[in-house]
Order: C-alpha cells, then sequence, then structure tokens
C-alpha cells in the first residue's frame, strides 16, 4: 500500500487513484476513486450517483478553471506533476485556494519530490504523494527546510514586514 503525506503526517493512502484510460465499467460504487480530468467530463453524472467518495486529477495541461463550477463534488483534487519541472500547478492550486475558496484536499501527484513540499504548502497543497522510489517519512522533512517566509501566500496571508508591525 502506498503512503502519502497529509496535514504534516505520513499516512496510508485510502484513495484509488485511476488512470487516464480507464472507462465507467466495472467501476466501484463505494470506493473512494480520484478519476482523470476526462472521465469526469464524459461521464459527471453517473460519477455524482455514486455513494463512494469522489476526487479528480488533473494533468499540468488541464486548467482548474475548467472544473471551477464543479468543485463541491470533490473531496480531493489532485494535480500532477509530468516532471519535476513543470511546475504549473503551483498556481492551479493557488488559484484553487485563492479565487476559488476550494477547502478539500490538494494533492501533488507525480514527479513530486521532498525539494518541492515546502513551496507547494505554500501555494495551498495540503497532500502529497512522493515518487515511488523515494521515502515519504524523509520528504516530510521538506516541509520544514524553512522557518521564515517573506511573502504572502496560501498559507499565510501577510508578508513580514506586516506580521512584524505588531
Amino acid at each position: 500500500m502506498q503512503r502519502i503525506i497529509k496535514d504534516g503526517q505520513v499516512i496510508d493512502e485510502t484513495w484509488h487513484l485511476l488512470p487516464k484510460d480507464v472507462t465507467l465499467d466495472g467501476l466501484s460504487n463505494c470506493d473512494d476513486l480520484i478519476v482523470p480530468f476526462q472521465l469526469w467530463i464524459d461521464h459527471a453524472h453517473a460519477l455524482k450517483a455514486r455513494d463512494g467518495g469522489l476526487g479528480i486529477w488533473l494533468d499540468s495541461d488541464e486548467a482548474v478553471e475548467e472544473i471551477a463550477d464543479d468543485l463541491e463534488h470533490f473531496k480531493v483534487i489532485a494535480l500532477n506533476f509530468p516532471a519535476f519541472t513543470d511546475g504549473r500547478h503551483y498556481s492551479s492550486a493557488r488559484l484553487l485556494r485563492d479565487r476559488y475558496g476550494y477547502k478539500g484536499e490538494i494533492r501533488a501527484i507525480g514527479d513530486v519530490l521532498r525539494d518541492q513540499l515546502f513551496y507547494m504548502r505554500r501555494c495551498g497543497f495540503d497532500a502529497f504523494a512522493v515518487r515511488a522510489d523515494r521515502d515519504p517519512y524523509d520528504a516530510l522533512q521538506g516541509l520544514n527546510d524553512f522557518t521564515v517566509t517573506y511573502q504572502s501566500a496560501a498559507d499565510e496571508a501577510l508578508p513580514l514586514f506586516r506580521r512584524r508591525q505588531g
């Protein structure tokens, strides 16, 4: 069983991340599923009728604006990082938190490494599925790489100079 980092601790994964080529045939009615964007587009009505939890995952070329009207249906939004160097979903997480007010879980999936976790959390991520060849306990330490932040972000509304004026 895969282990993920969620809310600052390593836990067992309970959600099933479905591949892009999945169809509705044979999907469990009661499991918690994270479905690919295209399956949601094609079968939203049927997916909403399921008893299990529903999440969605977006590739880096799929925009959060496309699901903005449906956010209340998702307990988890997983944002895929196909490569360490592809940072487009940092903006996606920030949009979900700040523009759309999404309060559910935002999870980083794909090529997720320790060095990214601190910055991802600042953008609004609260769960991380680190690469399978990496130790999630080691990666967890990446959340504490820095003790002071200067800029405002999803995790701190005020910049440092405003916090120090008090």
